[in-house]
């Protein structure tokens, strides 16, 4: 018998059984984890990103975008009524997106009993009670 170094079929299929063995207890715990922090995500941007630019844009111009105007009047200026005459954007960098890749959802007045509604649909993109929102 020669004298060989390496690894024979067996050791690397007895290598590859183990690791998709661990890969199988470990992937369903970090799953929960990804949405749990998606879901912090969207909390953090609507009670604090998106809301304080909302605050800063009431106070300079003494009133919230319109529903039409929408959440992209903290990044351009509205055109349309009432255009704001102390606009002094952009309140953020870019249109906020929800951590799944959508638009959050304005409404300006809301329907909640706040200024405004914001919200995002979630995971689910279905407006049921898993919504992430401002007035809860």
């Amino acid at each position: 018998m020669s004298n060989r170094s390496g690894f024979t079929l067996i050791e690397i299929l007895l290598v590859a059984v183990i690791i998709g063995a661990l890969a199988s207890i470990v992937m369903p715990r970090l799953g929960g984890k990804t949405d749990q922090a998606m879901i912090a995500a969207a909390k953090i941007d609507i009670t604090s990103n998106v809301s304080t630019a909302l605050k800063l844009y009431e106070l300079d111009n003494g009133f919230f975008p319109t529903t039409e105007q929408g959440l992209t009047a903290l990044v351009t200026k509205p055109t349309t009524q009432p255009v704001p005459r102390n606009w002094n954007g952009p309140y953020l960098e870019k249109f906020p997106q929800d951590p799944w890749g959508r638009p959050y959802i304005y409404k300006c007045p809301g329907t909640h009993g706040f200024a405004y509604d914001l919200y995002s649909l979630g995971r689910n993109n279905i407006d049921d009670e898993t919504n992430i929102n401002s007035w809860d």
